[in-house]
């Protein structure tokens, strides 16, 4: 059976998925010589993120910013805690709930993250009012498509 042109799939790089898709492989791949430094993966580094944002959040919460299942977010918490980046203590007023918080270690590795951006800007050839523009504008999408599935809200 032979397929009409009409119904064959685009070209990968033709498709915006695809591009967005591997670009978030790319970074990571910019960002990881400097997290493996500093211990970090990349989850590890989004959860630090939040927490650095806003300290002792509910493992719901943290989920909740970063668009993930609290099951998924809980091995890696433990991976945090036991490298001495965060604590983990149940809610006194709701037991069901763990919080989350950061250590005296965890809050002093943000000093070293800085260095991520940079070597986002120097690997992209990019400029910081480029990959501004270009960072409002992936959000601009995300969120609609967010608001059209029903999905998750974003982050303040």
């Amino acid at each position: 059976m032979t397929r009409s042109k009409e119904s064959n799939p685009m070209p990968l790089d033709d498709q915006l998925c695809y591009a967005i898709y591997s670009t978030g492989i790319a970074i990571q791949r910019v960002y990881k010589p400097l997290l493996d430094e500093m211990g970090l993966t990349y989850p590890q580094y989004l959860v630090l993120n939040v927490l650095w944002r806003d300290d002792e959040q509910t493992v719901g919460g943290i989920a909740e910013k970063l668009a993930l299942e609290s099951s998924t977010l809980t091995p890696l918490l433990k991976r945090l805690e036991a490298a001495g980046l965060v604590r983990r203590t149940r809610n006194p007023d709701n037991e069901r709930q763990v919080v989350v918080a950061l250590s005296d270690k965890g809050r002093a590795l943000r000093s070293r993250v800085g260095c991520l951006g940079e070597a986002l800007l120097s690997a992209s050839g990019q400029s910081p009012a480029q990959l501004g523009a270009l960072n409002r504008d992936v959000r601009a999408l995300r969120d609609a498509l967010y608001v059209h599935t029903g999905g998750w809200s974003a982050p303040a």
